[in-house]
């Protein structure tokens, strides 16, 4: 997993969605160190004949850009089937500071079929390395977190893979909360979240361990106004630095 671990992972997991007919729309999001912003995301989604594509935007603020510049085009397209999202393609465009690397999934049928990494990437002894078992039947990175509105939204174990590492995500049932994104308002389902390393990280990494044993992270699922999707309105992430808050500015509700 790149530099900034699981973090990276939920930034670019949180999307909004669109409808099955010819359809666009933005949401945006806010991401904060406690009370210290950090980043901005926005997204772009768009249905058309029965095809989708989200495309996101991230990008750290000023005052953490004086320290190193971050930032990462996230894109996937792919196929809407029965209010389904089948991904095809992924791809994410990362960079930190000076440093460029470029991840790009294609999937069939649920499964990853070929990745490539510009430039690749030489792995440490340490490395656990993806087998073809952890390919199957998997979700793209901002995919996984649109549930099905006849779902019970809490009762789900997420597979990832974002291209360099594979994890588990295992959501179980919380509490409920009003949540307020603009001039979105309603009841959100909070789900406490696990997360469970499968490979693709180095092991011993100390943010991994860390996010393995943590307790208290959360994600908030509002149910969308369009395809009636269930989609992140808030995350919580503890980390070794603090909590990492994401909250919606805008959201289709």
């Amino acid at each position: 997993m790149r530099p900034t671990g699981l973090v990276t992972a939920f930034l670019v997991l949180i999307a909004g969605v669109g409808q099955a007919a010819d359809y666009r729309y933005d949401t945006s999001y806010s991401v904060s160190l406690g009370v210290l912003p950090i980043a901005r995301m926005t997204f772009e989604t768009e249905v058309s004949g029965g095809r989708y594509t989200i495309s996101g935007r991230f990008h750290s603020s000023s005052l953490i850009d004086i320290v190193r510049e971050v930032s990462a085009d996230s894109s996937v397209s792919g196929r809407m089937t029965g209010g389904v999202m089948r991904p095809e393609r992924y791809v994410l465009g990362y960079k930190s500071g000076k440093r460029k690397h470029v991840y790009e999934v294609l999937f069939s049928e649920g499964n990853v079929v070929e990745t490539r990494v510009t430039p690749e990437r030489p792995k440490p002894k340490s490395w656990v390395p993806v087998p073809a078992a952890d390919l199957r039947a998997v979700f793209d990175p901002i995919g996984a977190l649109l549930i099905p509105g006849d779902a019970d939204v809490c009762q789900q174990t997420l597979p990832v893979y974002d291209g360099e590492s594979r994890m588990d995500l295992v959501l179980s049932p919380n509490r409920s909360e009003r949540f307020s994104a603009g001039k979105a308002k309603g009841d959100a389902i909070v789900c406490s979240v696990r997360y469970v390393p499968k490979s693709g990280y180095r092991k011993g990494r100390k943010d991994i361990e860390y996010l393995k044993s943590v307790t208290g992270m959360e994600i908030w699922f509002a149910k969308t106004a369009t395809l009636k999707l269930y989609a992140p309105v808030y995350a919580k992430i503890p980390t070794r630095y603090g909590t990492v808050h994401v909250t919606a500015e805008k959201f289709d509700g």
